[in-house]
């Protein structure tokens, strides 16, 4: 039963996590238009937004990834019983893996971005575990 609490606990952690990412890149108009949308070819779509986008998309979409690690984390630690900053990591190290998959399938990202990927994810998807760690802790 604790392996199912816990899968769901990551999975609910990652939607609200990627709603929040989805959120911060559409902030801007500008950054993804909807004119001429193919449904059927998303990838293609991605790749003219990445090469096309200006430095504060990814600037914007780095906050967003930060501010969703953390919220996600907190998510995911407040559903599980046990290891709540490990499985709050888990929602950072799954957010990292997909960001290094969108860099393999789509080219044009710069590579500050590349780099500053690793230390947002990990970082903040810890704080948001440390947090509910330190509210369960008080409680208890």
């Amino acid at each position: 039963m604790n392996v199912l609490r816990n899968t769901i606990a990551v999975i609910i952690g990652l939607f609200v996590s990627m709603v929040i990412i989805i959120i911060g890149i559409t902030l801007n108009e500008e950054w993804i238009q909807y004119h001429n949308y193919d449904p059927y070819f998303p990838f293609e779509r991605w790749q003219r937004v990445v090469k096309g986008a200006s430095d504060w998309f990814f600037v914007a979409l780095l906050i967003s990834g930060g501010i969703a690690s953390i919220i996600g984390g907190i998510t995911t630690a407040l559903i599980v019983n046990n290891a709540k900053v490990a499985y709050s990591m888990l929602i950072g190290l799954i957010l990292f893996i997909i960001g290094i998959a969108d860099n393999v399938l789509t080219s044009g990202h710069p590579t500050w971005y590349n780099i500053s990927m690793f230390f947002v994810y990990f970082p903040a998807s810890w704080i948001g575990g440390k947090i509910v760690e330190k509210i369960t802790k008080k409680h208890s």
